[in-house]
């Protein structure tokens, strides 16, 4: 914003664009990326309505850019064993009650943060223990249906206790609001936990493969889109009562390692 948010976007060159990018580009590089693809996304649009003629964060920019010689990042996750003791000094944290519900139901739903943040009772199914993410929250753009386990229906009973009338599974502590995209990772770095929420789900894909889950399975349950077109053909269904028992296998891993 201080830099660009100000200009006109037909006023935008890529040595702004530039001048945004390279003081983070070494060292966060992640977020340089998204950064990158977020600016040129905005400004393909500005493309199609006629308000630019070109894309300052395409390809000349690239070709300017240093390389980055280092490997990409990964999410910092927890061996799969170490996740219940994680959950357990979640737990007994004195974090805000519908935080810890949050945190422990996305460790147990191998789910991601905004899909849990934002989870809202019209998609929870009691009867069936299901649990229906819209395709608008999702990554991949698609519904995604998620198995209930016993206790991850204990926490969603639990949730009730605090919810208020905003319709929010796991509303904050200021009424009707959700919970902010950075609730979930501070609970985690105040309590020491080396871990980000995102890479719970990494702790329970290593526990798949661990445990002779079959991979279409494992890859189901984290909603993750088949890359290859022949598989994809084949792969229309969400496999959904193959993955029931193993999100309760899971739940009972991790309530197994507590203590």
């Amino acid at each position: 914003m201080p830099s660009l948010g100000c200009k006109r976007v037909d006023q935008i060159s890529t040595a702004d664009v530039m001048g945004v990018l390279l003081p983070i580009w070494s060292t966060k590089a992640e977020t340089a990326r998204r950064l990158r693809q977020r600016v040129s996304a905005i400004m393909k649009w500005a493309i199609a309505q006629g308000y630019r003629p070109d894309n300052p964060a395409g390809e000349a920019l690239g070709a300017a850019l240093p390389k980055n010689s280092g490997q990409r990042a990964h999410f910092r996750a927890l061996p799969h064993a170490e996740v219940a003791a994680a959950v357990q000094k979640v737990r007994t944290s004195q974090a805000w009650a519908g935080t810890k519900l949050a945190l422990e139901f996305l460790v147990l739903t191998a789910g991601r943060s905004g899909e849990v943040r934002l989870a809202r009772w019209e998609e929870i199914d009691f009867e069936t223990a299901t649990w229906t993410v819209p395709a608008d929250r999702m990554k991949a753009g698609r519904q995604h249906r998620v198995p209930l386990s016993g206790r991850s229906l204990e926490l969603l009973q639990e949730a009730r206790e605090t919810a208020d009338r905003s319709a929010l599974v796991f509303p904050s502590n200021w009424y009707g609001r959700a919970l902010s995209q950075s609730t979930l990772s501070k609970l985690l770095r105040d309590l020491s936990i080396p871990c980000v929420p995102h890479g719970f789900r990494t702790s329970f894909r290593t526990w798949c493969g661990e445990t002779a889950v079959a991979r279409e399975v494992a890859e189901a349950a984290l909603a993750h889109v088949v890359r290859n077109k022949v598989e994809a053909a084949y792969a229309r269904g969400d496999l959904l009562e193959r993955r029931r028992p193993v999100m309760e296998m899971w739940s009972q891993y991790v309530a197994a390692q507590e203590g």
